[in-house]
């Protein structure tokens, strides 16, 4: 992704959604930023994306799960091993 056309901007837009979850490798996250230092239409796309992600998140964190599915969850768990004395 060396100079800004359509092509570079594509390949970015395919790596957004690993990026912002950081996905990426250490080469291909520098090239998504490298683009999105210079690519104004690519910024804005992430910018937008990153702020859904950010309140999807917030909201999930906002939600608690019933208590009889977080009983039922927990019940299918194996038991936690006791700890080891010395």
């Amino acid at each position: 992704m060396n100079e800004l056309n359509r092509r570079t901007c594509e390949e970015a837009f395919r790596r957004l959604d690993h990026f912002l979850d950081r996905r990426l490798g250490p080469e291909e996250t520098r090239l998504v930023e490298d683009h999105l230092r210079v690519c104004e239409a690519c910024t804005r796309e992430f910018a937008f994306e990153a702020s859904v992600l950010i309140g999807v998140k917030q909201k999930l964190r906002q939600l608690a799960a019933p208590a009889e599915l977080v009983s039922r969850i927990l019940s299918q768990l194996p038991p936690t091993p006791e700890p080891k004395k010395p």
